[in-house]
C-alpha cells in the first residue's frame, strides 16, 4: 500500500506470511508495525494451494491493520524459488542535453529489456550493475555528468509465469492489489547489508523455505541463486526422527534446536508431545538430528560460493539471515565450515525496528518496504524531469502494442 505516506511489504514464505507497514515521515521512513500469520499453502517459495495461501495473507495484512491503524489495500510483494533465473544484459541511450538526466538513465535501462524472454517466463526486476558513459567504465550514478552516449549494464531476474500469476492471484482474492513482485534476497539485502559491505564484497544467505544466496561487490549484485534447501527441511527431520506434528517439530527446533550436538549438556531434559502423550527426551537426540542437515546445508552454500569465485570477492565475509539463521550454533559452525566471517544480519538500521521486529525473521518484509520507499524516491525525481511523463507514455504504449 502507497496511499498517502504508508508502504505495506507482504513476504509470502513457506512457513509464514508477513505484512509489514512502514510510515514516510519527512523523507524518512519508518517502520509502523507487522502482521503475520502461519503459511499452509505455500512449499519452496511457490504456491500450491491457493484457498489456504488466501487466508494467511487475509489474517496477517488484518494483523498488520489492527497493529498500525492503517487500511492496507496494495503492498510491494516477494517470491523466491527456484525456478528464479538471472542473466546480463545491455541497453544504450544517446545524450540529447549534454548532461545525463534521471531520465537519461531510465531510457538506457529500458532499452536493456529489448531481448527474447521464453513465453513461459517472465521479467519482475531489472536491476543496474554498472554505466558506461562514452567509454569510460566503472560509473555507479552517471546523473549530472556531461557525454554523448550512455550504456547500461543490468542484471535481469525473471521468473516462471505461472508461479508469479499465482502469488498475483492469491493477492487479489485477498483484496490486495500486488504494487510489484520482488524478487525476496534483493528486498532482505536492503534491509540487513551496509554499503560499506556491499562496496567491499560480501556473501548474503536468507534462509527460509529455500536458501537464497547474493554476491555483492562495489556497491553492484554480481550474482544470485537459488538453494531447494532450507529451515523446513529441519523441521521435517525432526518430525520424522521423532514421530512428531510439524508444529510440535517447529516447535521444538524453535525453542531447543542447536546445531552442534557435543555443545549441548548430555543430561539435559526436553518435553515433546509425541501421539498426544507428553514425555522427557534428551536434548542432545534433538541437536544429532539437526546437525547432520545444518552441515549439509551449509557444504551446499560452500559449494556454490566455490562456483561463483564468492572466496576472491566476499572480503566482508557472508551475512546470514531469515528465521533459519536464528538456529542456535549455526554461526559457529558457518564460521568453520565456510572460512569466512560470518555474522547474523538484523534490520536494526532503519528507523522502528525495535523489539521483536528487529529480528532476521522480519528481513524480507522490512526490506520490501525499503525497496518501495526506495522506488518511490526514485519515480519522485523522474517525475521531476519534464520529459518523464513522455517516456512513461512511450513505455506504456510499447507495452500495450508489443
Amino acid at each position: 500500500m502507497n496511499k498517502g505516506n504508508y508502504i505495506c511489504g507482504l513476504d509470502i514464505g513457506s512457513t509464514k506470511i508477513c505484512a509489514v507497514v512502514g510510515e514516510i515521515i519527512d523523507g524518512r521512513l519508518e517502520i509502523r508495525g507487522i502482521g503475520t500469520s502461519p503459511s499452509t499453502g505455500v512449499r519452496k517459495g511457490m504456491v500450491v494451494n491457493i484457498e489456504p495461501t488466501v487466508e494467511s495473507i487475509k489474517k496477517a495484512v488484518k494483523e498488520a491493520e489492527i497493529n498500525t491503524g492503517v487500511c492496507i489495500d496494495s503492498a510491494y510483494v516477494g517470491i523466491t524459488g527456484i525456478h528464479i533465473k538471472g542473466f546480463n544484459s545491455y541497453g544504450a541511450v544517446g545524450i540529447k542535453k549534454g548532461e545525463v538526466t534521471t531520465l537519461d538513465v531510465e531510457q538506457a535501462i529500458e532499452s536493456s529489456k529489448a531481448i527474447y524472454i521464453p513465453i513461459d517466463r517472465e521479467v519482475i526486476q531489472v536491476i543496474p550493475s554498472g554505466y558506461i558513459l562514452d567509454g569510460q567504465d566503472g560509473i555507479n550514478d552517471p546523473v549530472g555528468m556531461t557525454g554523448v552516449r550512455l550504456e547500461a549494464k543490468v542484471h535481469i531476474i525473471t521468473a516462471s509465469t505461472t508461479s508469479v500469476q499465482n502469488i498475483i492471484r492469491c493477492c487479489e482474492k485477498a483484496d490486495l492489489e500486488p504494487i510489484e513482485v520482488v524478487f525476496q534476497p534483493i528486498a532482505s539485502a536492503e534491509a540487513v547489508l551496509t554499503n560499506d559491505e556491499k562496496d567491499l564484497g560480501v556473501a548474503f544467505a536468507d534462509i527460509g523455505g529455500t536458501t537464497d544466496i547474493v554476491l555483492f561487490k562495489d556497491g553492484r549484485l554480481l550474482h544470485f541463486s537459488v538453494l531447494p534447501v532450507g529451515g523446513p527441511h529441519f523441521t521435517n527431520d525432526i518430525a520424522i526422527g521423532f514421530r512428531l506434528s510439524l508444529s510440535e517439530a517447529e516447535r521444538l527446533k524453535k525453542s531447543f534446536g542447536h546445531a552442534i550436538a557435543n555443545i549441548v549438556d548430555k543430561n539435559e531434559m526436553i518435553d515433546i508431545v509425541q501421539a498426544g502423550q507428553e514425555r522427557k527426551i534428551p536434548s542432545r537426540y534433538l541437536s544429532e538430528i539437526i546437525q547432520p542437515r545444518a552441515e549439509e546445508l551449509l557444504v551446499l552454500i560452500k559449494n556454490e560460493l566455490q562456483c561463483i569465485s564468492a572466496y576472491d570477492v566476499a572480503s566482508s565475509g557472508i551475512v546470514l539471515t531469515g528465521g533459519g539463521s536464528l538456529l542456535a550454533g549455526l554461526d559457529r559452525m558457518a564460521e568453520a565450515i565456510l572460512e569466512l566471517p560470518v555474522r547474523i544480519g538484523y534490520p536494526d538500521s532503519i528507523n522502528g525496528c525495535k523489539g521483536d521486529i528487529n529480528s532476521p525473521v522480519y528481513a524480507t518484509g522490512i526490506g520490501l518496504v525499503l525497496y518501495g520507499f526506495n522506488r518511490e524516491s526514485r519515480e519522485f525525481s523522474y517525475r521531476c524531469d519534464t520529459r518523464g511523463i513522455i517516456m512513461k507514455m512511450r513505455s506504456w504504449v510499447s507495452e500495450v502494442f508489443r
